[in-house]
Formats: structure tokens, sequence, C-alpha cells
């Protein structure tokens, strides 16, 4: 069987060529009968537009870059899936590319990007630190996790110093009040942001830190037990421990497992990512804090697709994050 055409659809239908093309692009002077008659028509012919011809009339390819440098995609694909959700009633399609942390393989795929045409490009870093902007191209970008270093870009970023007063809260909620942070990498600003956050969020409520400082160091399960044994020696009373990434907080979880601590009722814990394969498996499953990535996705494609249309916006946005509470941590009896 052959493909069918504009022309079969229009024959089909009973109108002319033209108005095909109008009813089945959305135009406006096509009456609703006569579209949904076009409409009707190309289903029973299975008729799939041509989309390089499509964009030769629209000056679009239908396509976007995702540009990553999250090698493992814990941040990126959450991402792209959000961002592909907004795109899918557009038929965009969304290409990603992985630079690895590496400048030059970056400029790499951007000039691959580039000579496809793309109409648009999101940008998401391996890390929520600030990243340098691309500078002026001829298509919009949006930037997500990672913000741009210059204000005239449009950035999309997670609230992290919400995300550690909204872990501490539900710890004090549950009764906790000898409270321990164990984080990662003091260089990275979303180490300090979500410290800071649980600071302010105890200081509310009078209480010192458990083990008297933040315990800073790698965003790994090794450090995570390997802190965990230090703040029980400092301070075998500890109730509660937030952790600074889910990682981090199956290492807590490890040692205090060994010690025969139970948790939750002893020892309440909670993580930060919301990884499902680290947080949902672990024992018990691990109450943590989502970034709402995928919902970061989601606004990204719509500021990228405002952009397209002649409307781009400039500065940073900050979103909030959510408490998703599992069985490591429960009201302190």
């Amino acid at each position: 069987m052959s493909r069918a055409t504009l022309r079969d659809v229009a024959k089909l239908a009973g109108v002319s060529v033209a108005t095909a093309s109008k009813a089945l692009n959305g135009q406006p002077q096509v009456r609703a009968e006569t579209r949904e008659r076009v409409v009707r028509a190309a289903e029973q012919l299975s008729f799939s537009p041509n989309t390089l011809a499509q964009g030769l009339i629209t000056q679009r390819s239908g396509t976007v870059g995702l540009l990553t440098s999250d090698l493992e995609g814990r941040f990126s694909i959450p991402i792209l899936m959000g961002a592909e959700d907004a795109f899918g009633s557009d038929q965009t399609s969304v290409f990603l590319c992985d630079a690895r942390g590496d400048t030059i393989r970056e400029k790499h795929h951007l000039r691959a990007l580039l000579s496809r045409r793309v109409d648009g490009l999101i940008v998401v870093g391996a890390r929520p630190d600030s990243r340098p902007s691309l500078g002026e191209l001829p298509i919009p970008v949006v930037y997500a996790y990672a913000p741009s270093d210059d204000p005239g870009d449009i950035s999309l970023v997670t609230d992290n110093v919400g995300g550690g007063r909204t872990a501490v809260d539900h710890l004090i909620r549950c009764g906790r009040r000898r409270i321990a942070h164990i984080t990662g990498d003091p260089g990275y600003s979303a180490a300090q942001d979500r410290a800071r956050g649980a600071l302010d969020r105890l200081a509310e409520e009078g209480l010192e830190l458990s083990g008297g400082e933040v315990w800073f160091g790698m965003w790994s399960e090794a450090w995570g037990r390997g802190a965990t044994r230090m703040l029980l020696d400092r301070d075998p009373g500890v109730d509660a421990i937030f952790a600074g990434s889910d990682e981090i907080a199956r290492g807590v979880l490890d040692v205090l497992h060994e010690e025969r601590i139970d948790v939750p009722s002893q020892v309440a814990v909670i993580g930060f990512d919301n990884w499902s394969v680290l947080a949902a498996n672990s024992r018990p499953p691990l109450t943590t804090i989502d970034l709402n990535l995928e919902q970061l996705g989601r606004i990204a494609a719509q500021r990228l697709s405002a952009a397209m249309e002649g409307h781009p916006a400039s500065g940073v946005e900050t979103f909030p994050v959510r408490l998703i509470t599992r069985e490591s941590t429960a009201p302190l009896r």
C-alpha cells in the first residue's frame, strides 16, 4: 500500500488541498464541520503529515535539544520525562546529549544540535551550582537544575534551602529534639543551602544541632557510615538524622542496623533527592525530600515554548520541593 497524501485526504473529505492543509494545521478560517470531516478522512487513511514539508512552511524542525552533564541520569532523565510530557501535545521530539562534564564535548554536542536546526535547547547541570552561560545563540535556551551565571538567561532551580527546612520540620513534628545533619561536599551550594535551611528551622524551635556541627563529607554511603559512627560516639542520645542525600542516608541506616538501634522508634532517618532505586528499597523504606524534577522539566518546556513563540523570560525561578514519607520516620513514642 502506498502512503496516503494530503491530496488523498482532501479528495476523501470533498475539499480542496489548501482547505485540508488549513484544517489539519489548526488554521482559524476553516469551519468546524469541515475540519471534523478532514480529520476523519485523515484518520481513515492513516495520513501522517510530512514533518520536513511542515518545517519548511513553519521554519520549525519540531525538535529541541536537552544538553546535560549528568552521567548517571539521576537528574536529567526525570527532567527529560517532564519536558517530553509537556511537548507531547505539540509533537515535539527531544534529543538528549550527555557532555559528561567535558567542556569540549559540550561544544561538540551544541554544534551538532544547531546543525540539526533544533528549535530550542534545555541545559541541565550535574550539580545545582551556577554554570557558565552558553552566550548568544540563534535559538532560545532554558537552564534547568543548574542556573546560568548570566542573569539575562532564564534558569529554573529547586529550593534546597526550603528542602532543608522541610526535612527538619518533619522530624520536629515527629517529636524529635536531638537532630543531627550528615551531608556531602561543602563545595556544593546544595549542601550549604540544605544545611542552612535545617539550621534555620532548628533555631526557630530553640534547638541545638546534635553532635554540635554539620557533618560535611562526601556524597556516598561510605561517608554516611563513617559520619554516623563518629556522631554516635559524640552523642549516643541522638534521636533523628537528616542526611543530605539518599546515598548518605543508606550509609546511616547500615550503621544503625549494625548497632541494633531501631529505625524509626529510636532514631528517625530522612534523606534527600528521592532517588527511588535507593529510597524505596532501603530497609526500612526511606522518608526523603523529592526535588520535583519532572515538574521542573515540564515548566522548562513551557518556558522554552514561550521563548520559541517570541516571549522569552529571564532571571532565576525557584520551585518548591516536597516531602515523601516512608517508614524510616515516625512519631517518637
